[in-house]
């Protein structure tokens, strides 16, 4: 029978994680995959099903929650850095080559939306991974900015990033807004109906809030994990891309596809950003784990 076990490890700065950690049935050393939650989520986020997916095909895998989200330690609390994120990361795949069921030599990683960006970065900067799974992500927090914003809301949103800096500068609390909303006239990064019913999903109690540091968002806007994508040659890159995708935006995935080098492969899926997860689950992780037996079981 599948195993999944809560584990925890140690983080930049003494931070805590914590996680699932899956284990297959089955004599090991086996191959593994690295995993994590997308722009202030947390492994409840409909990640699961793609992990046991994983582990029922022979994976070990990890899954852990971002510093500052869900049960992982960190403060302060729902605060997204993408860049400490991508370290932590780093220190996820170290915990997890040392599992004595797994083989290091055969670790690959996957990430969806702003963790898609993360396996782009991670892919290009650490040479223990020997794949790459990168759905719907995050290729230009600029460009993604450009079409989400209106330009008449550009200045009171860059002049309530200034105004976060004052106030941290005068030692006074960090602000936050939501993360999703219904309600245009409420602050928050998300409004449309599909980000609102995904991220509002039914969960356990406590293991998430509906809340982010409103300089997460400042966070984002400089984040370019596409400088990255020609780097993460040779390492085998899958990217999975939504062909209506409004978030990560389908037609800048497109063009960083079209800059990776080889080995790399491209699956275009119906739907919209939340659909890999749902409606398209099926076809996302069935295309991730074919990449992942090729190039990590073979």
């Amino acid at each position: 029978m599948l195993d999944r076990r809560d584990v925890a490890f140690t983080a930049k700065g003494g931070v805590t994680l914590r996680g699932w950690y899956f284990v297959p049935e089955g004599e090991g050393p086996h191959p593994a995959i690295s995993m994590a939650h997308g722009y202030a989520g947390v492994k409840e986020h409909a990640l699961e099903g793609f992990a046991r997916r994983f582990a029922d095909a022979g994976f070990a895998v990890l899954l852990h929650d971002h510093r500052t989200f869900g049960a992982s330690d960190g403060e302060p609390r729902q605060d997204v850095n993408p860049w400490e994120q991508a370290e932590d990361w780093r220190r996820a795949i170290s915990f997890l080559e040392a599992q004595h069921e797994v083989d290091p030599g055969r670790i690959g990683v996957w990430g969806s939306s702003y963790a898609g960006g993360h396996a782009i970065v991670l892919g290009a900067t650490d040479r223990r991974l020997k794949a790459v799974v990168a759905q719907v992500p995050t290729i230009s927090g600029y460009q993604q900015a450009l079409r989400r914003v209106p330009p008449h809301l550009v200045p009171a949103l860059e002049e309530g990033f200034a105004e976060e800096e004052r106030r941290s500068a005068r030692g006074e609390p960090l602000d936050y807004q939501q993360i999703v909303s219904a309600d245009p006239a409420v602050r928050a990064s998300y409004y449309s109906s599909d980000a609102v019913d995904f991220y509002l999903q039914e969960l356990p109690d406590g293991v998430w809030e509906n809340r982010v540091t409103v300089r997460s968002t400042r966070m984002a806007r400089m984040y370019e994990p596409g400088l990255f994508i020609r780097r993460v040659s040779p390492t085998p890159l899958l990217m999975i891309v939504a062909e209506d995708d409004y978030l990560t935006v389908t037609d800048v995935a497109l063009e960083a596809y079209e800059d990776a080098l080889e080995p790399k492969k491209l699956i275009l899926i119906p739907g919209g950003h939340f659909d890999p997860y749902r409606a398209q689950f099926e076809h996302a992780s069935t295309k991730a784990l074919e990449w992942f037996r090729k190039h990590l079981q073979a």
